[in-house]
């Protein structure tokens, strides 16, 4: 038999869907891990320009601001990261029950900006991987 050499079909293998139908079950049936990611907050102008990144993965114990919807200019700390219903939880952010018990009301991390982290070393480790490539990437854009 002759070797046979095949050309590139000219399919390409990028699996990220324009269908809106397609993203919207992507976005609704993703794993945990890649929630994390999509449960990311912008950070406070402070934070922003000190770190000079603009969005990080939110955290329980992290310190956040309401920045949209009815609840704009609360501030709490994270008590809850709800992957499973991508809402986060915040202290003295409660509702009450007609029983008279208080339940938690659920803010979706890009409603909020952080102004605090809670720092442990994974995420210290993060913070200094993301402050190094954007001051790379500013420094090549200066030259």
């Amino acid at each position: 038999m002759e070797d046979v050499e095949y050309a590139h079909s000219g399919f390409d293998f990028n699996h990220v869907s324009s269908s809106r139908r397609k993203c919207r079950k992507a976005h609704f049936t993703a794993p945990s891990h890649e929630r994390r990611k999509i449960m990311s907050s912008t950070l406070c102008k402070e934070l922003r320009e000190k770190h000079k990144f603009r969005a990080i993965p939110i955290h329980k114990d992290d310190e956040v601001r309401v920045i949209s919807g009815s609840y704009k200019g609360r501030e709490g700390r994270v008590v809850q990261v709800y992957r499973k219903k991508y809402v986060i939880h915040i202290d003295r952010l409660v509702r009450e029950k007609a029983n008279g018990a208080t339940v938690p009301i659920g803010v979706h991390p890009s409603n909020v900006e952080v102004t605090k982290f809670k720092i442990n070393k994974a995420r210290q480790d993060l913070i200094d991987r993301k402050t190094a490539g954007k001051v790379r990437f500013l420094e090549a854009k200066q030259q």
